[in-house]
This record gives structure tokens, C-alpha cells and sequence, in this order.
């Protein structure tokens, strides 16, 4: 009997994962697989963190040693090297430094970091000093939420700051970019009635991406899905403000697509283009 086998590259691009395991499959590496692979690329991880999780919220974290963090990105690049990396939950800052370290000495590129510090449910994921300026100087974009992006100005301007506006968001973009020398995606999903994201680069270079808000209240893992697809775009060549627009509207679609799981806070609809 044969077998009708969809049309794909023999051999497709490539992006690495770093980041924590999810147990209910929704956040962490499990959705930035599930991205990856949606999106016709392929999908290597080097899992940071274990998690006891559901959608209702985190039971526990258990950080991965450093040198293990290490050996899984020494790992990768030994073997099939990742056109781009996805870097999410770093748990703690000798976890941090081992990733630098590796991504540093392999030469990685096109580098997406989501500085994951709070899951939806309200759990703290990782301590104060993960945060790695090292990191972000990597990173082709950081793209964090207003409430992250509150905090890393604060941290830059040594001062509590507040995002309550689309002025005050960008301003928030322009700052981060200039402070850590890299490109800053500001997203505006918390925001009652739209989603418009902001993109500053360190030239000073801004670009707002608008989209009305999809009505879910399902959006347990949309940062990893985000910051995964616009890993998979930059690693197929866009250049970052369409790597940007692709990433969120395969996040829309994924939205729209109107999963219901769970008792909390579910899931997106990750093959929903399928």
C-alpha cells in the first residue's frame, strides 16, 4: 500500500529551543516545538528548567545544573547547527552565563530572547539575577510583555517605571534598545481593546505593529509561541521587522483559532494553519 507523503525540504532550517519544559505541553519548549514544526522548520531543544504545571498554575520548578544546560547546546551545534535560537526561562544567572558561554563560542545567530520571569498564572519562574545583559547583547530582539518591560526599565533607570500607554511603551522600547544594544519588541497584549506590539532598535528606528485583540482568554504560552515563530522567520532570511509581522500573525491565527482546555488559562491552537 502506498502512502501519500506531504511535499517537505529534505533538508529544512533549523531553530534551537532553550528553554523550560512545560508538563502540560502549552508554554516552554513543547510550544516552541510545536511552532517550530507548524511552521516547516525543524525543532532542537536544550531544556533549562523542569516544571510541574497545568493551566490553572506552576506546582514547582526544578533549574537544569549549568554544565547539563551546556552539554545540550554543545549538543546541537556538534551536530546540526540551528539557523536561529530561541532563548526563553533562564532560571538563574550560572544558568544564564552557561548559555552565553556556549551561544558566544559557537558564533549562534539570529538569537530571539523572551525574558520569560512570571508565567500567566502569576508564578515566579526565575530569580532577579537571570537576567543577563550579556544575553540581550546576543540577541538579534528581546521581546518582552509590559509587565517585563516595566521591570527591565526600572532595573536600567534604577527607578520603578510604568507602561500605561502607547507613548510610555515606546518610549519603554527606545530606552531598553539603546540601554542593552539590541533590538526591543514591547507587546501590547495586555491591553483591554487592541494588541499593538512596538519595535524600537538601538539606531533609534521604531515600528508599530497594530492588530485588534482576539477575544481568548486561553493565552497560556503566547510569548513562546511568538518568540519561536519569529525565530523560524529570521532563520528562513526575513529581516527583523517582517520576521516581527510573520511571528505575529501566526500568533493571531493561533489565537483566533479558539482552543478551550483546562480549568485555567488554556492552550493556542498551534496547528491551526494545518
Amino acid at each position: 500500500m502506498s502512502v501519500a507523503v506531504p511535499s517537505r525540504p529534505r533538508c529544512p532550517k533549523s531553530v534551537l529551543s532553550i528553554a523550560g519544559s512545560d508538563s502540560s505541553g502549552g508554554a516552554g519548549v513543547q510550544a516552541d516545538i510545536k511552532t517550530i514544526e507548524a511552521l516547516g522548520l525543524y525543532a532542537q531543544t536544550a531544556v533549562t528548567a523542569l516544571t510541574a504545571q497545568n493551566t490553572t498554575g506552576v506546582a514547582a520548578v526544578v533549574a537544569t545544573e549549568p554544565p547539563m544546560v551546556a552539554a545540550q547546546i554543545d549538543a546541537v551545534f556538534a551536530d546540526i547547527v540551528p539557523d536561529a535560537v530561541k532563548v526563553g526561562i533562564i532560571p538563574s544567572s550560572d544558568v544564564a552565563r552557561a548559555v552565553v558561554d556556549r551561544l558566544r563560542a559557537h558564533g549562534a545567530c539570529n538569537i530571539v530572547v523572551d525574558p520569560v520571569m512570571v508565567a500567566t498564572s502569576g508564578a515566579v519562574l526565575a530569580d532577579e539575577g537571570a537576567v543577563s545583559e550579556e544575553l540581550f547583547g546576543m540577541a538579534a530582539v528581546v521581546t518582552p510583555n509590559i509587565p517585563e518591560a516595566e521591570v527591565l526599565l526600572g532595573r536600567a533607570a534604577r527607578q520603578e517605571c510604568r507602561i500605561a500607554s502607547e507613548a510610555d511603551a515606546e518610549h519603554a522600547a527606545k530606552a531598553l534598545a539603546r540601554h542593552f544594544g539590541c533590538a526591543f519588541l514591547v507587546k501590547g497584549g495586555h491591553g483591554a481593546h487592541d494588541a499593538n506590539d512596538v519595535l524600537a532598535t538601538p539606531e533609534g528606528d521604531v515600528c508599530w505593529l497594530r492588530a485588534g485583540r482576539v477575544d481568548n482568554p486561553n493565552t497560556h504560552g503566547t510569548g513562546c509561541t511568538l518568540s519561536s515563530a519569529i525565530a523560524c522567520a529570521l532563520a528562513q532570511g526575513m529581516d527583523l521587522a517582517d520576521a516581527v509581522n510573520a511571528g505575529k500573525a501566526y500568533l493571531t491565527g493561533a489565537l483566533a483559532a479558539g482552543f478551550d482546555m483546562g480549568k485555567g488559562s488554556g492552550p493556542v491552537n498551534h496547528m491551526w494553519n494545518y
